[in-house]
């Protein structure tokens, strides 16, 4: 599946609870669209996300039933057999505590 950066812009600081998360993944999930990664910039008003999705209608979709901003969505290439995997463990030991 091809992999997709998305640039997003917020207003205010970016400030998720894990019920927006979790509602923000479902969402996804409708649409096909797979978080890998994403960065928080210093001022944490711009993420960079990682993501796997069929297009970059079904992100644009996604974001906006999730009421996120999708400001830039560039296709990056597609994930190999071996790196999305490997990609979501890293993501996911990067996370624990």
């Amino acid at each position: 599946m091809p992999l997709f950066m998305i640039e997003r812009e917020f207003v205010e600081d970016v400030d998720l609870t894990s019920d927006d998360i979790r509602l923000i993944d479902e969402i996804n999930a409708g649409e096909d669209v797979h978080w890998v990664f994403s960065f928080l910039s210093a001022d944490r008003r711009h993420t960079y996300c990682l993501y796997e999705a069929p297009s970059a209608d079904a992100i644009r979709v996604a974001a906006r039933r999730s009421n996120l901003p999708a400001d830039a969505i560039v296709e990056v290439g597609a994930a190999s057999a071996e790196l999305a995997p490997r990609l979501r463990e890293w993501a996911g030991a990067s996370a624990s505590p």
